[in-house]
């Protein structure tokens, strides 16, 4: 037998899988969450600041894989010949002329700016609008290819940022990498800025690379965006590569930190929703959602259909990023169970706040009684949310708690939740929040289908997805279309497996990974027809409220 691991690294987390390469069952997973994430370390959230420290990474890696092999039989490590991962992206970082990143040298394992910028972090606001501005004049718009709106959670913008932020940063760096391309530069020994496979999601969707112009933006481009930026083009990358290729195969410290063999082949890593759309069996014609804290919404396009097509306002289009031979295309919302979990957090203030100051009962039975019921608010919120009629769902919310992604990227806007009155209670604010998420998806799919992009399915994964029916059916009505869950409860795990099984050579391209080690679906939602025709009058409304928030509220 073969087995491969997939690594995905989510926000808070990373998992590991180990999947038998020839028919996708899965032996054992791991979980770790970040240690100093968990503190709330290097993150100031009323700035939109999201750091994580490269040694979070490196423990959480060592850990899960070593952690599911040890679950595993005997003899399975030995027989492991792929590894690859994804990331949350773009998250980006500074490093040094050999390709560290700096927060792993002393003098700066405590600053931020010398760390990875998650995804979510939207410090690079400015900076994403001087992009946008300088691109629009230029004779070429180097955003084209990424839906004409470059965003302040991509590379460019986040890199002027710190450069801009932080003297220390600045004197001390040499090249950036994305989280992505950093971790299997490292399992392979190949971190130096010059060697390491730079993956073409992460270039193509982010940093505003496309063959027809050269690789990256021109010298000239970045300088005239500001002369902080000189010289990183030469200290970066010309070529990518599609993540079905391998970064290399494990060093001999790295196998042994690991458990595994120098045998193991590691591959060009890539982001975890597009992995994810592969471990969902992604095809033309099919719209994987991966619904977690945000969404990342995937499609694949043959090069006939896509033509000389450029989509307006989502988050890339761009040439082997998801399956090589077809166009990925990416969208996504800023916030989704980030939605539901604001306001959980607004519910369960009293229970966190004033419970915790009680002398009634014991410390044991009170800390049991603030978490029991800090659990049981959503899934609470949703049973009564569930039984309430369309009809009656008369408060109206817009999704942008989190800025808006697509379509459109404007991370200055902000959420807002109107047609309150004194009988509004949590159940219908939470139901409105939920139709709210669900409103921002359909402007999504409605956008590929305005610009010639067939959608025949949907597919969702992730937690939402398997464990919130009534977001589910709601997410069905609202697009009236049916939804398929993918039955893998990691499905970006699993995508990055079917990578490492091609990468490792068990497969020569990955739709024949996919034939042989989907997993199927688990449900299928089918839309109510009279709660659409509801719906689509509702959806309007959202419309013209989002459209007044952001001409006249909270867009500076």
């Amino acid at each position: 037998m073969k087995y491969v691991i997939g690594l995905d690294y989510g926000s808070d987390s990373a998992r590991a899988v180990v999947v038998n390469a020839e028919t996708g069952e899965e032996l054992a997973s791991s979980v770790k969450y970040y240690p100093r994430w968990m503190e709330g370390k290097y993150c100031v959230p009323t700035a939109n600041q999201y750091r994580q420290h490269p040694q979070d990474y490196i423990d959480a890696l060592e850990f899960t894989v070593k952690d599911a092999l040890s679950k595993c039989p005997a003899g399975t490590a030995e027989n492991v010949v792929g590894i690859a991962f994804d990331t949350t992206g773009s998250t980006p970082v500074f490093t040094d002329k050999e390709g560290t990143p700096l927060a792993l040298l002393p003098e700066f394992a405590e600053n931020p700016n010398a760390m990875f910028v998650l995804w979510k972090d939207h410090t690079a606001i400015k900076e994403a609008q001087e992009i946008n501005d300088l691109a629009a004049k230029w004779e070429i718009d180097y955003t084209s290819y990424e839906g004409g709106i470059y965003s302040s959670e991509w590379f460019w913008a986040k890199a002027l940022h710190v450069l801009r932020a932080d003297e220390k940063v600045r004197a001390a760096a040499y090249s950036l990498v994305e989280h992505c391309d950093w971790l299997p530069g490292l399992l392979v020994g190949k971190t130096n800025p010059h060697e390491i496979c730079r993956s073409r999601c992460a270039s193509g969707h982010k940093a505003m690379w496309l063959e027809q112009w050269g690789g990256l933006p021109s010298e000239e481009f970045l300088t005239a965006l500001d002369p902080l930026l000189a010289g990183y083009r030469d200290r970066l990358y010309t070529d990518t590569c599609p993540s079905d290729k391998r970064s290399g195969y494990l060093t001999e410290e790295w196998a042994t930190r690991l458990g595994l063999t120098t045998n193991v082949a590691v591959a060009v890593g890539a982001f975890d929703c597009h992995m994810g759309a592969v471990g969902a069996e992604v095809k033309p014609g099919a719209l994987v959602r991966v619904i977690g804290t945000s969404t990342c919404d995937i499609m694949v396009s043959s090069y006939e259909e896509m033509g000389d097509k450029l989509i307006p306002g989502i988050c890339g289009q761009v040439d082997g990023s998801v399956i090589p031979g077809m166009i990925g295309l990416e969208a996504g919302q800023s916030a989704f169970g980030d939605v539901y979990a604001w306001f959980k957090n607004v519910v369960a203030w009293p229970v966190v706040n004033v419970l915790a100051k009680t002398t009634l009962v014991d410390e044991a039975t009170k800390q049991k009684l603030i978490d029991e019921t800090v659990d049981q608010i959503i899934p609470a919120l949703s049973i009564e949310a569930a039984k309430v009629p369309v009809s009656e769902s008369t408060i109206l919310a817009t999704d942008w708690m989190n800025g808006r992604r697509t379509p459109d990227a404007n991370q200055l806007v902000k959420g807002t939740i109107t047609g309150l009155n004194l009988g509004s209670s949590a159940p219908l604010i939470f139901r409105a929040l939920v139709e709210a998420t669900a409103y921002g998806s359909k402007a999504i799919v409605d956008r590929f289908i305005e610009n010639g992009v067939e959608i025949k399915e949907i597919i969702g994964i992730g937690g939402i997805a398997l464990k919130s029916p009534f977001v589910m059916q709601t997410l069905a009505d609202v697009l009236n279309m049916p939804i398929k869950v993918a039955k893998a409860e990691q499905a970006c795990a699993f995508g990055t497996a079917m990578f490492a099984a091609v990468a490792a050579g068990v497969y020569t391209k990955v739709e024949d990974a996919q034939a042989a080690m989907g997993l199927g679906f688990a449900n299928e939602f089918y839309p109510n027809a009279d709660n659409h025709k509801l719906y689509a009058l509702l959806y309007k409304k959202y419309q013209a409220v989002g459209k007044f928030t952001e001409e006249n509220l909270f867009n500076q």
